[in-house]
């Protein structure tokens, strides 16, 4: 389990890594690019992440057919493309030519179905917190070596890392163990993955986090630059303090929200934690602003860890390469649409922003009030059974029904109906 987890998880860190490490530069860097404005600045960001939106469905939907690894590949070698189309990009065009082909090779929600295939219920847990630690690390990487590299090498420098790592995953793939095929009991109906009310509110989750961190990641340079008048020099310092608290931050939601089995919790705190930091950015203080930038690195840092592990446990068997890509989509176009009206409100003038944060403040609040009545995740549990019948089959807490080598896998809300009960059923 631990090396294919690790591989897995390397690979999702390298996609992730590829759109965090143009984050904290990509607002300053690419106006000097032929044909820059405020408005293709934030396009630069966004159109990365509305192809990822466009293409995170089907990508997710194609692994459940023909596999995963295979999906993967494609995806890994869309990506190198795209990323050496925007090293040797001069001009606007170009780039926003090279995020898209970038964008298309949407295998995000495929990597994380993968995990889930390749990991037993009682394994599933720490894999998700091992795959949350490496989308982690790749965030606190990022953040430290995307204005280093930049600095001293460009732009473009970037997104030749981003390819090399690319090549090294498509490497990585051939270790791991061919897929086994779970054998479904009975068909699945494809409007089932956008029904389930406990999807729709993480997937508005996925949402809403990621316009978040795109709309913030375009604001934190700027201000730091423009408007407290620090050098872009020293923006790498800044991360790193914030990415130290971080990362205390992401433990301390590991080991709450996966082996506490308190997944609900810490989703609910991080957005919490997200309306303090566009609180504090509001407040128009150098010393305020650092204290939200760490803020939100913090909300970030246990809010991320958690939401595709969430998806995870509550989708049923075959529909997860479905539901993550879909939540995967759901995440990019947060961060296009973040990217976009970010730069919409910063292109007339600074007050402008700050509006954008209070209906941001807006959005959180009614985000917090949706997902307090989620289900907590942890409570869905799989139960091995011999034989099933119509009770089990048709019991409104039953959430999925598989054959799987020599047994049904049952997966079920344990807070509504206790295994004991489902035994029973059977008899």
């Amino acid at each position: 389990m631990n090396k294919n987890t690790i591989i897995l998880s390397l690979i999702i860190a390298s996609r992730f890594f590829g759109l965090f490490i143009v984050l904290p530069v990509i607002s300053l860097y690419s106006s000097s690019l032929k044909g820059a404005s405020e408005f293709s600045t934030g396009l630069i960001v966004g159109i990365y992440a509305i192809f990822q939106m466009i293409f995170s469905l089907p990508f997710g939907t194609l692994s459940d057919k023909i596999g995963r690894k295979k999906t993967m590949l494609l995806g890994l070698i869309i990506f190198i493309i795209g990323s050496f189309i925007c090293s040797y990009a001069d001009d606007i065009y170009t780039m926003l030519l090279g995020r898209m082909i970038q964008g298309i090779g949407a295998i995000g929600g495929v990597a994380t179905a993968m995990i889930a295939d390749l990991t037993s219920e009682k394994d599933r847990a720490k894999a998700m917190a091992i795959m949350g630690g490496a989308i982690g690390m790749s965030f606190a990487a990022a953040m430290v070596v995307g204005p280093l590299m930049a600095k001293f090498f460009g732009l473009k420098s970037l997104f030749d890392l981003s390819a090399i790592l690319s090549i090294l995953c498509i490497l990585a793939l051939f270790i791991l163990p061919k897929e086994k095929q779970i054998i479904i009991a009975e068909k699945i109906p494809f409007k089932l993955a956008f029904t389930s009310k406990n999807l729709n509110k993480l997937y508005l989750t996925c949402y809403l986090q990621k316009m978040l961190s795109s709309s913030t990641f375009f604001y934190i340079p700027l201000a730091f630059v423009n408007t407290y008048s620090q050098d872009k020099n020293n923006l790498w310092m800044l991360y790193v303090l914030a990415i130290f608290f971080g990362f205390l931050a992401m433990g301390v939601g590991g080991v709450v929200g996966e082996s506490k089995g308190k997944s609900k919790t810490i989703l609910l705190s991080g957005i919490a934690l997200f309306i303090l930091s566009l609180a504090l950015f509001l407040l128009n203080n150098f010393i305020f602003y650092l204290l939200a930038v760490v803020v939100y690195f913090c909300a970030f840092c246990i809010h991320e860890p958690i939401m595709q592990s969430s998806i995870s446990k509550i989708c049923k068997a075959r529909q997860k390469g479905l539901c993550l890509g879909f939540a995967n989509s759901c995440g990019y176009f947060g961060s296009f649409s973040g990217a976009l009206f970010a730069g919409i409100f910063t292109h007339f003038d600074f007050l402008g922003f700050k509006l954008f944060l209070i209906l941001e403040i807006i959005f959180c609040i009614v985000w917090f009030y949706l997902l307090s009545s989620m289900d907590n995740p942890n409570d869905f549990k799989n139960l091995k059974i011999d034989k099933i019948n119509d009770k089990i089959k048709n019991n409104e807490f039953v959430i999925d029904v598989n054959f799987k080598n020599d047994y049904y896998l049952v997966k079920y809300n344990s807070k509504k109906i206790s295994s004991e009960e489902l035994l029973r059923l059977v008899k």
